[in-house]
């Protein structure tokens, strides 16, 4: 079976090697574009976008797509446009809870199967100071929420309910669940 994840996030193919599966890395080219209102509803949608932007080029494989944003104070907050906006995405994450969804699309065209579904994950970040928030600002303009829990030396999340390799960017008990579930159909 040929196995591909829609994504060249790092931490999504870090992930997968770490589960010892063998998949290709096809990134996809749509655009991240959903009326959504609804977290879950939004990353589902992105997932399934992403997953079927690969899998109309390779209807014989298998296609994992995946969306990840946080969702905090009735925001829905994905990945910052450049320091400034990543700033104040810090700001307005500074000492509050948040919630972390991600969702997981695997797709096979040929053979017309299709699952998707979505994690939450809850996350307290620290209250750091203006400057330590400005610190920060630039070095996560890549990832949702502005900030990285795998980096050890990103002191902003204090506390996670729930998964967090989510957090990180990819549920993998999530993922392995899904996935078992995908290959019975």
């Amino acid at each position: 079976m040929r196995l591909v994840l829609a994504s060249k996030s790092p931490r999504r193919i870090a992930l997968l090697k770490a589960l010892g599966m063998r998949f290709e890395v096809i990134p996809s080219q749509c655009p991240e574009k959903s009326e959504k209102k609804r977290p879950a509803a939004r990353v589902k949608e992105l997932a399934v976008q992403k997953a079927f932007d690969v899998a109309r080029k390779y209807p014989g494989a298998v296609v994992i797509g995946a969306d990840t944003l946080v969702y905090c104070k009735g925001e829905i907050i994905g990945k910052p446009k450049d320091k400034e906006d990543a700033l104040r995405i810090l700001k307005k994450l500074n000492g509050s809870w948040q919630s972390v969804y991600t969702g997981v699309c695997v797709m096979h065209l040929a053979e017309q199967k299709m699952l998707f579904g979505h994690e939450i994950s809850k996350c307290k970040a620290r209250t750091l100071l203006p400057a330590e928030l400005e610190h920060l600002a630039g070095k996560h303009l890549d990832k949702a929420g502005a900030y990285a829990v795998q980096d050890t030396e990103d002191p902003f999340i204090e506390r996670i309910v729930g998964s967090r390799t989510n957090v990180v960017g990819f549920p993998v008990e999530f993922f392995q669940k899904l996935f078992k579930e995908f290959l019975a159909l």
